[in-house]
């Protein structure tokens, strides 16, 4: 058999096998084989696996990476840095969803927005609910193929299913906030840093933080930080909490140092700006809470009972 027939039969069998080649992967994201190959080699930031021939197959859970590997580049982390970063996602962190399992819920989430179904997805956001953790529904089915709408809003109809999967999931994230709001032990402050966030992502930040002990009040994207201050000492929060999904500046440090000390609260860091910032805001006034729900709850409990320092 020749080379070329050898390698039709391997493509042949791939839909069974849920892999992919190299070049349906490129097509896929975008990332040329040239880059894929350097961040396998280079990097060890995927790890294909191979056929006896030597050619490199592509799993499911691969390509995520990719994105999630493509959405920090873009955030501007080096690519050097984001091996340490995805180490601590929760997607590579045991108790998470089969990768099979979460790929069939983004599935039918992509197809009732490609068919603009509010009702079916009404009753799909319902039953994710009612099958896996809250911090799974979003971190592992919804986020993602919000995330992946958003990044390919060049293609044609893409931007409009974007809007209607984030116009819905506002909604739902927003009603389920508002039966959280009961007296609590302790109350916390959730603000965006300016510029830095979508509306989603905090109203999803509000939730993941919210528990039996602690409140959570959000104050929406537009707040001026340097008002921060005026803001906290009039409701007089347990704790005010920052949240951005981007890379830290650097001035950010000096800026959230400055802040604290007009504070008479505590000043936490929350999202991926405060796993990238953690380093650098070591004994600085600011603790960083992480970006995983349960990560950021179970820091923000320990913070708050004083068993955290900056």
């Amino acid at each position: 058999m020749n080379k070329q027939g050898s390698t039709s039969q391997i493509e042949a069998g791939l839909d069974h096998q849920d892999l992919f080649p190299i070049r349906e992967v490129s097509r896929l994201t975008g990332v040329n084989a040239v880059t894929l190959r350097a961040w396998e080699r280079r990097y060890g930031l995927i790890q294909p696996t191979r056929t006896d021939s030597g050619h490199r197959l592509y799993s499911q859970a691969d390509i995520d990476d990719i994105r999630r590997i493509l959405g920090w580049l873009e955030r501007g982390v080096a690519v050097s840095k984001v091996g340490s970063i995805l180490a601590r996602s929760p997607a590579h962190v045991q108790g998470t969803l089969a990768a099979d399992s979460a790929a069939h819920w983004q599935a039918q989430v992509r197809e009732a927005v490609q068919r603009f179904d509010a009702v079916s997805l009404g009753l799909l956001f319902d039953q994710v609910f009612a099958t896996v953790s809250q911090d799974q529904v979003f971190a592992e089915v919804f986020m993602p193929v919000w995330h992946d709408l958003a990044a390919g809003q060049g293609a044609f109809g893409q931007a409009s299913e974007w809007l209607f999967l984030d116009q819905f999931l506002r909604a739902r994230v927003f009603s389920r906030l508002q039966l959280t709001r009961v007296p609590r032990r302790c109350s916390v402050l959730l603000a965006p840093l300016p510029g830095q966030c979508f509306e989603l992502e905090l109203l999803v930040t509000g939730l993941l933080l919210c528990s039996d002990d602690v409140a959570v009040t959000l104050l929406m994207p537009g707040q001026p930080l340097d008002e921060l201050a005026v803001v906290s000492g009039r409701l007089r929060p347990d704790a005010l909490v920052l949240f951005s999904n981007h890379v830290p500046t650097a001035e950010l440090g000096k800026r959230l140092s400055r802040l604290a000390v007009g504070l008479e609260c505590p000043l936490l860091l929350a999202g991926e700006a405060a796993e990238i910032a953690q380093e650098s805001l070591a004994g600085s006034p600011v603790a960083c809470l992480g970006a995983e729900g349960d990560l950021m709850r179970r820091r923000l409990r320990q913070y708050l009972a004083g068993q955290l320092d900056t």
